[in-house]
């Protein structure tokens, strides 16, 4: 217990953080030696400001032990840089955590297909759709999911992952009991039921806003992918992303309309090939599944776990299930159809959408009958394409044929 402490004493020291912290560690070797030692030590350490060395010189370890008793009152687990069981892949970014605050089941991330999910808190309808899609497809399909708890994109991956029946990895900007936002109460304690809550930062600390940069730098560092679903041209996701790159992470987007706000940090990602434009899950999947071989599950016929197949059968899910095609005889096909008012799409879709979308009322076809229907070059159509689909307006069927997934109401 006494290790912890020192470790919890260390992280603690007031302007002790990034780099320092890591420099002080390295040169005393562990927490103990540095909490042993005097002034005179701490300066030869070099680079510590004097408000930093009076800081390493209060011994008290009673903030310490309070620390500890709310890990042990809220179930909260403690990981240290120099554990075995601390992530290899985290343990090798530029400043990894000294100390990791964990709730809920301890994954072997180093053997896991972890693929961080990004994007902004003040999300459209098209982007949550999106992120809890693919958060859904690649639960179902053996990924394991590392997000946060915001508003917006984090909590729509979640959701996504939990609806499947799957775990999910959320990284917190503050301590674990304290919930944010506080309409998350239920994902927080859902979270770790199946998964993990996990931070740098102990209990009782506020989410604050200087927290949230510096906290993507571990949903990136326990990864091995990641994606940017939706973001401003200036945004945290995009610090994100920077960590990812910095990092050798591959990084993929989703595409969104060239006008929307939302879409413009995304979009510049794949224009600029920094990130690589996808679809669905298996266009992240392929580029992993022979890293971890037997782990990973591709193409349309990839299911549920056995104990997520009741929760969804039984409507736990509301996230379109990607698994096993729908048979006809599920529903009656009047209640199969999701009807869609053509007065809407002149707010909700582009013009090149709205072409693509008639030209398939008739059935499924291919994109060359597509091009040669709509009159729209292909470049421009498998752009409108990448976007229905997404949106649930269009599915793909055998022999890279598609067909509209709503019917049209003209009135």
């Amino acid at each position: 217990m006494s290790n912890l402490k020192h470790w919890i004493w260390l992280t603690l020291r007031k302007g002790l953080a990034g780099q320092n912290a890591r420099r002080v560690l390295e040169h005393f070797g562990t927490p103990e030696l540095a909490y042993a030692a005097d002034e005179e030590a701490y300066r030869m350490v070099g680079g510590l400001a004097d408000s930093v060395i009076r800081s390493l010189m209060n011994k008290s370890l009673d903030q310490a032990d309070v620390v500890l008793g709310d890990c042990d009152r809220y179930g909260i687990q403690l990981l240290t840089l120099q554990d075995s069981t601390y992530p290899e892949r985290l343990r090798a970014i530029a400043q990894p955590p000294m100390v990791l605050y964990w709730k809920g089941r301890q994954f072997a991330f180093d053997n896991e297909a972890a693929i961080g999910m990004v994007g902004s808190r003040q999300a459209t309808p098209y982007g949550t759709q999106a992120a809890a899609k693919l958060s859904a497809d690649l639960t179902r399909k053996g990924a394991l999911v590392v997000t946060g708890m915001a508003q917006g994109i984090d909590a729509s991956a979640v959701r996504g992952a939990l609806k499947v029946g799957g775990p999910v990895i959320s990284v917190l900007a503050g301590g674990i009991d304290r919930v944010y936002p506080r309409n998350h109460q239920n994902l927080y304690e859902d979270v770790a039921a199946v998964g993990a809550l996990i931070s740098e930062y102990p209990p009782g600390t506020d989410h604050r806003g200087e927290h949230f940069p510096v906290r993507n730098r571990i949903i990136s560092g326990l990864s091995v992918g990641v994606i940017a679903v939706e973001s401003a041209r200036a945004s945290g996701t995009l610090l994100t992303v920077n960590h990812a790159i910095e990092q050798d992470r591959e990084v993929f987007a989703v595409p969104g309309p060239i006008d929307a706000p939302m879409s413009e940090g995304t979009n510049r990602l794949i224009q600029e090939g920094c990130a690589k434009l996808i679809m669905e899950a298996d266009d992240v999947l392929c580029e992993f599944v022979d890293k971890f071989p037997g782990k990973l599950r591709l193409g349309r016929g990839a299911s549920l776990p056995p104990e997520a197949e009741k929760q969804r059968l039984e409507g736990a899910a509301d996230v379109p299930d990607q698994g096993e095609p729908r048979k006809a005889k599920e529903k009656p096909p009047e209640e199969d159809t999701v009807y869609l008012r053509w007065a809407d799409c002149k707010d909700k879709l582009t013009d090149d959408q709205r072409e693509v979308l008639l030209a398939l009322d008739g059935g499924a076809v291919q994109t060359d009958d597509l091009v040669e229907r709509t009159q729209i070059p292909a470049r421009r159509v498998l752009s409108a394409l990448t976007v229905l689909q997404i949106q649930g307006y269009v599915a793909e069927e055998s022999g890279k044929r598609f067909r509209a997934a709503v019917k049209l109401k003209m009135e």
